[in-house]
C-alpha cells in the first residue's frame, strides 16, 4: 500500500526542513570563519539586493495557480543552505579523492555538483509532492526559487572573498567587492535561476507527459542542459574579460530572453488550459459555468475580490479567495485528468476541491449578482 498524500506531504516538509536547518547551521559556521563579521554583514546586504526583484518576478509568473508560499520558501531556503553546503562538501571531498585543476573545478566540477544539489529539491518535490506540479510553469517557478536562494548564499561568499582579496582576482577592499557586486548581483543575477530552470523544465515535462520514458528522461535531460549552460558560463571566465562578455552577450542574454518568453507563453497558455478544463467541469455539474470568467481572467479575478471586500469586508474577501483558489485547483486537476496524467489520488483531491466549492459558493457573489444574506 502506497503512503497517504498527507504522510507524503509531511515526509517532504520534514525532510527538507531538517536539511535546511542543518545546512543553515553549517553555512553560518562557514561564514563565521570566512572573514570579519562586518564584512560578512556587508556582503549579505549586497547579496540580498537582487533577491527581492527576482522573487517578485517569479511570483508574477505564478499568479494563475499560486503555489503554496511555504513550498516556495522551502525552495528558496533549500537553494540557499542545502544546495550550497552540499555542493561545497561534495566538491571538497571529490577534490581530495580526485585532484583537479582550478580550471577543471570551475568549468566541470562546480556545474556538475551545484546543479545536482539544486535539482535535489525539485526531485523531492516530484517524488513526494507531485500533485503540486501541473506543468512547465510550476517547474520554472520552483527552479527559480532554488536558483535565487543558491545565488544569494554563493554571492555572500564571493563578495566577502573579493573584499578580503582571497579570491585571487585583485587587491580586495572596496574596489574588489564593488567589481564583484556589479558582475554577480547587477549584471548576472539571473545566472543560477537560469541554469536550474532547465531542470525545472524537465520536471514540468515529466509531470505533463503520459510516456513513462519521458517522465524518466526529461529531468535527466534538463540536468544535462543545466550543467552544460553552467559549465559554459563558468568556463568563459578562463579566457578573461573578453571570453566572459562574449558568452554573456552572445549566449547568456539570448538564452535568458528565450526562457523569459517561454515562461510568459506558459503563463498565458495556463489561461486557455484552465478555461477549457473548467468548461468541461461545469458541463459535469461541478461548478456554475457563469463563475469561470471570474477565475480565468486575472483582471476579473481582482475585480471580484475588490467587490467581495466592499460588500463583505475581510470575511468576504477571504471567502472569495478561498473559492477562486478551489476552482483553480479543480481546473488544473481536471485538466490533468482529461490528459491522463492525474495523480493517483485524483479522486480524493477532486472531491475535496468540489466540497470546498460547494461550501463557500452560497456565501459569495460576483459583480452584478445578489450578495447572499449572512
Amino acid at each position: 500500500m502506497s503512503p497517504s498524500p498527507r504522510r507524503e506531504s509531511i515526509a517532504f516538509t520534514l525532510t527538507v526542513s531538517v536539511l535546511v536547518g542543518v545546512g543553515a547551521v553549517a553555512m553560518l559556521v562557514l561564514l563565521a570563519f570566512s572573514g570579519a563579521p562586518s564584512i560578512t554583514l556587508l556582503a549579505t546586504v549586497l547579496a540580498a539586493i537582487p533577491v527581492v526583484p527576482l522573487v517578485l518576478c517569479y511570483l508574477w509568473l505564478d499568479r494563475y495557480e499560486p503555489e503554496p508560499k511555504r513550498l516556495l520558501a522551502l525552495g528558496l531556503a533549500g537553494g540557499a543552505f542545502v544546495a550550497t553546503v552540499s555542493a561545497i562538501l561534495i566538491g571538497g571531498i571529490g577534490g581530495l579523492v580526485v585532484p583537479v585543476t582550478e580550471t577543471q573545478s570551475l568549468a566541470v566540477v562546480a556545474p556538475v555538483t551545484e546543479e545536482a544539489t539544486k535539482g535535489l529539491f525539485l526531485l523531492l518535490l516530484l517524488w513526494w509532492r507531485r500533485h503540486e506540479l501541473d506543468g512547465l510553469l510550476d517547474g520554472i517557478v520552483y527552479a527559480g526559487m532554488v536558483g535565487i536562494g543558491f545565488a544569494f548564499t554563493e554571492n555572500i561568499l564571493y563578495l566577502a572573498a573579493a573584499y578580503n582579496g582571497s579570491d585571487g582576482l585583485g587587491p580586495g577592499g572596496v574596489a574588489g567587492i564593488t567589481a564583484t557586486f556589479v558582475l554577480r548581483c547587477l549584471m548576472s543575477p539571473f545566472a543560477h535561476p537560469l541554469f536550474t530552470t532547465f531542470i525545472g523544465l524537465g520536471v514540468g515535462i515529466a509531470v505533463a507527459s503520459r510516456s513513462s520514458a519521458v517522465r524518466w528522461l526529461a529531468p535527466v535531460a534538463g540536468y544535462v542542459l543545466a550543467v552544460l549552460a553552467h559549465g559554459l558560463w563558468n568556463g568563459s571566465t578562463v579566457f578573461g574579460a573578453g571570453g566572459f562578455f562574449g558568452v554573456y552577450v552572445v549566449l547568456m542574454v539570448p538564452a535568458f530572453v528565450a526562457l523569459v518568453a517561454l515562461a510568459v507563453w506558459a503563463r498565458r497558455s495556463e489561461a486557455r488550459v484552465l478555461g477549457a478544463a473548467l468548461g468541461d467541469a461545469a458541463s459535469r455539474g461541478l461548478l456554475p459555468a457563469t463563475d469561470i470568467g471570474w477565475v480565468v481572467d486575472l483582471r476579473a479575478r481582482r475585480t471580484a475580490r475588490t467587490y467581495a471586500r466592499q460588500r463583505g469586508g475581510e470575511q468576504g474577501l477571504t471567502a472569495m479567495r478561498e473559492y477562486q483558489q478551489a476552482v483553480v485547483e479543480l481546473g488544473f486537476l481536471h485538466h490533468r485528468l482529461l490528459r491522463g496524467t492525474a495523480p493517483a489520488d485524483w479522486q480524493a483531491r477532486g472531491q475535496e476541491h468540489v466540497a470546498r466549492i460547494a461550501a463557500v459558493r452560497p456565501w459569495i457573489a460576483f459583480p452584478g449578482q445578489v450578495v447572499p444574506v449572512r
